[in-house]
């Protein structure tokens, strides 16, 4: 029997194809979806420079933006499934085939999920012209027809846009809702004021508000952040109900060898658990996620579970496909 089941492992070990067994041997692309400046660019960069390091190659990351993350993501889809081009994204991944329902796409199916590495709280900030204090005083504003806000987000489809629709379904009142290839771009014109607001990650929004180039007034989480202790929670301004997570993770396209997709998972479990990172990861007011949350396995039960999830949250915001 043992020599059996020893038989049977070899077979299973060479069934792998050989340059498998030797992966990496050249550059590694992280595929992006939206333009630089944003969240999801920055925590790629810092994923792909870590990987760099463990694995011994190049990780570039490309930025494919445009259709709220689906040319990215029709990109990985037609690379070779090798682990040689995979993607970056977040929560944003599972709402292409609700918003592009032509394309054909089916996230769970068409990936094969090497883990996540940060779970992100959304922020609200405002612009400095806006002349609004806190959030108390932006709902007020809004719900009398005071104001009718202009709220910037990465494009349609990403997190910030479902946060921002969210936000104005719950807040009761109006806005618009604005556009960008990215949420660099909408980050910009925030602290110009030609928007007047905008919900992003803590990844880009602390700096900024630090540096007091914008103003932070709500935080989506259960306590005041210690990074940002003079930022409220939306429960503190009036808007308890208000709650998004968003998590950011690694895949492959579908068909990647287990082999390919067990190093680069061991590699990322190996990037989030240095020191360095940890720090990194802290300072941008993040939280890795458990192990068993950011595993191949977990990350696909959290790809099956917001797919259902999201998408019918989204139905009820009124997330127009396209």
């Amino acid at each position: 029997m043992k020599r059996l089941i020893a038989s049977v492992l070899s077979v299973l070990a060479l069934a792998a194809p050989a340059w498998a067994q030797d992966y990496p041997s050249r550059p590694i692309t992280i595929i992006v979806g939206v333009a630089p400046g944003g969240s999801l660019d920055a925590l790629a960069r810092l994923v792909g420079n870590a990987l760099s390091g463990i694995l011994k190659q190049s990780v570039v990351v490309e930025n494919v933006t445009g259709a709220g993350g689906l040319l990215g993501f029709q990109r990985l889809m037609k690379s070779a499934p090798d682990g040689y081009t995979v993607m970056f994204s977040n929560n944003s991944m599972v709402l292409i085939p609700l918003l592009h329902p032509q394309s054909g796409i089916d996230v769970v199916a068409d990936t094969a999920p090497v883990g996540t590495v940060a779970n992100v709280p959304m922020v609200l900030s405002v612009s400095n012209k806006s002349a609004v204090p806190d959030l108390p005083t932006l709902l007020a504003r809004m719900r009398s027809g005071e104001l009718r806000p202009y709220l910037g987000s990465g494009g349609p489809g990403t997190t910030a846009h479902l946060a921002e629709a969210m936000f104005l379904r719950m807040a009761g009142a109006q806005g618009e809702l604005v556009q960008y290839r990215g949420s660099g771009p909408a980050l910009t014109d925030l602290m110009a004021g030609t928007i007047d607001a905008m919900i992003d990650q803590t990844v880009t929004m602390m700096p900024l508000h630090k540096d007091g180039r914008i103003k932070a007034i709500a935080v989506a989480a259960k306590e005041r952040l210690p990074q940002m202790p003079d930022v409220p929670t939306f429960a503190e301004g009036g808007l308890a109900q208000f709650s998004l997570q968003i998590w950011n993770g690694l895949v492959a396209p579908k068909g990647t060898p287990e082999a390919v997709v067990d190093t680069l998972a061991r590699a990322l479990s190996e990037a989030v658990a240095t020191p360095e990172f940890k720090a990194r990861i802290e300072q941008l007011a993040a939280q890795i996620p458990p192990q068993q949350e950011r595993s191949p396995a977990g990350f696909r039960r959290t790809l099956e579970r917001d797919q259902q999830q999201l998408a019918e949250l989204a139905r009820q915001i009124g997330l127009p496909a396209r």
